[in-house]
């Protein structure tokens, strides 16, 4: 095995395709698919599944690129201590539901450790997204909520792919909503207060189950219902129809402005909101800083 052909590895990965990495490493596809053959059969196990979709890592392989991911930070770092090489290009990549507060935590996790070069990645994407992202190892870490409705389903699906998943926070139910909302004067509100209002949810795709909502209380009939796939469609539904959405009651002010509020709701119900992380792989320093730069953020906003 050859430092060279972990770095090969971990680019197939973090690409999700053979041509992008190989275009990215600057070698040909043929050299690169040669070097990956070598390595599966050095080491007797299948790193990736080929299909006409793209690249997939096996179980196996995630386990097996967690510790090449380790096994070249540190190559890097001895480089740097004892070569006084120039720093590499730091990589580091989170998927998450769609909340502010992890997006604040990426912005000062790059301010202060961002260095020369860099290449980070933040995906807002879909539940069932985030979790193959951080199996495949394509995100480092993931952000997600669990509740007793959904806890059954996510934790088996955490557990069938090896991942792990770890408490930051409880919140109680609250209603996204613009300050123009006529219930914005409100202190809480019910279900059936919210009766006439557009009810606003992430559009979850192909796996466009209750238990993969990013929403609590998904279940639950509406007489008027938009899914959304993207923030800023939220922002302006919430306006021009005086929506709501099912949150957390965290807001951050940085994104959102102070054109929204968050109202308590009336159920009897608690949110879990946490990160997964591969069961076999150490953080590496930027996952370990985003963690922090994480449960900072919490503290300050809980």
């Amino acid at each position: 095995m050859k430092l060279q052909q972990f770095k090969y590895a971990v680019e197939i990965a973090d690409k999700s395709s053979f041509s992008e990495a190989a275009r990215s490493l600057f070698i040909s596809q043929p050299s690169l698919s040669n070097a990956i053959k070598e390595l599966e059969e050095e080491i007797n196990l299948p790193i990736f599944i080929r299909t006409h979709k793209g690249v997939s890592v096996t179980k196996e392989g995630a386990e097996f690129l967690s510790y090449a991911r380790q096994m070249l930070e540190h190559y890097q770092l001895m480089e740097e201590k004892y070569l006084h090489s120039k720093p590499a290009k730091q990589h580091f990549s989170v998927s998450t539901q769609h909340y502010t507060f992890a997006i604040n935590a990426f912005v000062n996790l790059i301010k202060d450790y961002g260095a020369d070069e860099y290449e980070f990645t933040i995906r807002e994407t879909k539940t069932y997204d985030i979790i193959d992202d951080v199996r495949a190892l394509r995100s480092e870490i993931g952000v997600l909520y669990i509740n007793t409705f959904n806890a059954r389903i996510i934790l088996k699906h955490l557990k069938e792919n090896d991942l792990v998943f770890s408490v930051l926070f409880t919140a109680r139910p609250h209603i996204f909503i613009s300050t123009q909302n006529p219930l914005a004067q409100r202190t809480s509100v019910t279900i059936e207060d919210l009766e006439e209002y557009p009810y606003l949810s992430f559009e979850q795709g192909d796996n466009n189950s209750f238990y993969f909502s990013e929403e609590i209380l998904s279940n639950l009939e509406r007489k008027k219902s938009i899914k959304v796939t993207d923030r800023a469609a939220v922002v302006n539904l919430l306006i021009g129809l005086n929506a709501y959405t099912v949150s957390t009651g965290i807001i951050g002010e940085e994104i959102h402005g102070d054109d929204f509020i968050a109202i308590p709701l009336e159920v009897d119900e608690e949110i879990q909101i946490g990160t997964i992380r591969h069961k076999n792989m150490n953080l590496s320093r930027l996952g370990e800083r985003y963690l922090e730069e994480l449960q900072l953020m919490v503290k300050d906003l809980v």
